[in-house]
Order: C-alpha cells, then structure tokens, then sequence
C-alpha cells in the first residue's frame, strides 16, 4: 500500500525539520568550540548527527511506503547565543517544538487510519521524551552554575558533556539504545 499524499507531505516537512535540528546543533558546536568549551561542542555535535538520523528514518521510511521525499530549503540556524544557558534553553524549547511536530503527525496518522506510519512515529514519541529530558537536565545544571556554581562547575560539566559517544542509529533500534 503506497502512503497517503497528505502523510507523504507531512513527513517531508518534518524530514526538512529534523534537518534543520541537525544544523541547529551543529551551529551550536561551533559556537561552543569558539567560547573554549569543547564538551559542550561534541555534545552539540553529536545531537547534529542523531538529528540528521532522524531525517534518515524517516526518508528511508517514506521511499519504503511507495512515497517520494522532496527536501524543502533548510532556513539558517542562529549562531551565537548570551551564555551556555541560553544555547540549551534554546536546544529545549526547539525539542518542544519538535514533540508538538511529532504529535501532530501521530495526529494525522490515526485521521488517515495509517497504521503503519502510525507505529513507526511511535518511536520518535520516545525519542522526544528522552530529548526534552536530556536538554532539560542540562537547563537545569546550568541554572544552578548561573546561580552561584561558578566556572569551576562549568569546567566540570563541560568535561562531562565531552563523554558522550556517537552511536549510530540501527534499524530497529529503540531510543536510549543508540
């Protein structure tokens, strides 16, 4: 069964999204490298790819339903922001801008008794909880470092930031497991 126009349509829109969000965060690694605080820029950067991997799962998704993915232009992300802080309310408030995205595309996916399309978003309502949670985590740290915490705690967040790895993302592949 080939997916639906409206489905296709929708899923290039948000194909294009998740791309945006993989050059948001690579943005951001850069600001972050520029400040002097490469933990923080390898977390960014690696977001960048997991972004670009959910664009992926959905590309290969749509072609896999007898779809056509048509990549709409990507608008330029900012590239500075006041402080650390800023930069991950920033990365918050866009992954809350994503999950409503997602939302209303397991929205359109129970209209259009999709069911396939339905299950496969089901991984990405996973995905947002973990990313709103993981920005959020860090908003928070870094509100209490604003607060009193000092540069020490910075350096120490930053070197913690460093030890995320990249694990692509494998078909099949729940969120937390990558």
């Amino acid at each position: 069964m080939t997916i639906d126009k409206r489905m296709e349509a929708a899923l290039n829109e948000q194909i294009k999204w998740e791309l945006y969000s993989s050059y948001l965060y690579l943005s951001m690694s850069s600001w972050y490298e520029s400040a002097g605080l490469k933990g923080f820029a390898n977390w960014e950067f690696i977001q960048a790819q997991e972004e670009k991997d959910h664009a992926m799962k959905i590309f290969r998704y749509v072609i896999s339903r007898g779809g056509r993915v048509i990549l709409h232009p990507i608008d330029a992300p900012p590239s500075e922001w006041a402080s650390p802080l800023d930069a991950f309310q920033v990365s918050l408030e866009h992954e809350q801008k994503v999950t409503s995205m997602i939302n209303n595309l397991v929205d359109l996916s129970i209209d259009l008794k999709d069911h396939a399309t339905h299950n496969m978003l089901q991984w990405f309502v996973d995905e947002q909880i973990e990313e709103e949670e993981d920005a959020g985590e860090i908003v928070d740290k870094l509100r209490m470092i604003e607060e009193g915490g000092g540069k020490q705690m910075l350096f120490m967040l930053d070197k913690e930031l460093g030890t995320r790895v990249y694990t692509p993302l494998q078909p099949g592949m729940a969120p937390g497991q990558q």
